[in-house]
């Protein structure tokens, strides 16, 4: 089967095609940065160079796909990032159109299903609207949890204040996705076909961020790593001083306060709250201290 994905190689993009070439499928994968087309030919895949909000590219990526992994960046530009990232879904909806592509995987997210209040994952709620709009194609919404990569963006305050930390409780129930967990689900979820517009979860484990706090100070030396709830003032002012955009600081400390908030959670806590994925808190501190 021929199948396109975007998201390049990233932590989520490499094993899906790794996986995918495994299965023997035609993969093209789809990267912004011409430096990549070495390495994901290496991997067996053919390398589509453009950028993910040009639909005339996306038109010629998706030629011949009889499925698409659509994956939108997060943060794309310094400015207007909600309507930069809806405008590259709405790139891939008319590509997908035109296209004639019978089934798409979308990599959404947890909270996807409130119309905000939750930061950049608003923007993936107003694509989901635009791929639910698209007639006689097969649409798989796969909403990630919350990445466990995201805390290697702990590590400064780790080694610079001994503390981990955010905007919401110690107690707050988190629900974590691991990229390989979410690209073995992108990878099933392709080869399917359901018919009309289906919302699948993807989430590793459940747990409170003073766990993940613990278990991550374990792993590297820390035994008594405490969480430390931030103000929404707080978490912002850290991020700034700390380089992020304020655009960008904005949006996550927005998606903090609708974690705290239980927004965020919410509709995937009344499907019954399942942990399908296989990494555990306990297998990744092992990779977080590898890199730590």
């Amino acid at each position: 089967m021929n199948i396109t994905i975007s998201g390049s190689l990233g932590n989520i993009g490499r094993p899906l095609t790794k996986q995918l070439v495994a299965a023997g499928h035609t993969v093209t994968v789809i990267s912004s940065n011409s430096d990549r087309k070495a390495d994901i030919e290496a991997l067996g895949a053919r390398a589509a160079i453009g950028s993910v909000s040009n639909a005339s590219f996306l038109k010629q990526a998706l030629n011949d796909a009889a499925a698409v992994f659509a994956m939108t960046p997060p943060n794309m530009g310094g400015s207007n990032i909600i309507n930069n990232t809806v405008d590259a879904g709405r790139a891939f909806a008319t590509a997908i159109a035109e296209t004639g592509v019978k089934h798409v995987v979308m990599l959404s997210s947890i909270g996807a299903d409130a119309p905000g209040g939750t930061g950049p994952i608003t923007g993936l709620h107003r694509i989901e609207k635009l791929y639910s709009e698209l007639e006689n194609v097969s649409v798989t919404f796969l909403r990630a949890g919350y990445f466990f990569t995201n805390f290697y963006n702990d590590v400064p305050l780790i080694k610079g204040a001994g503390i981990m930390g955010a905007n919401f409780p110690a107690t707050t129930p988190l629900a974590l996705a691991h990229p390989e967990d979410i690209a073995t689900a992108a990878a099933d979820a392709l080869r399917q076909s359901p018919e009309g517009k289906t919302v699948r979860y993807i989430v590793s484990d459940m747990r409170q961020p003073a766990e993940v706090a613990a278990e991550l100070g374990k792993a590297i030396g820390l035994p008594t790593l405490p969480w430390v709830e931030f103000t929404d003032a707080q978490a912002l002012a850290g991020m700034t001083q700390a380089g992020v955009p304020e655009e960008i600081a904005g949006l996550y400390t927005e998606m903090g306060t609708g974690i705290r908030n239980g927004i965020i959670l919410a509709d995937f806590q009344q499907t019954g709250s399942p942990a399908n994925g296989k990494t555990k808190l306990e297998d990744f501190a092992k990779e977080f201290a590898r890199k730590y």
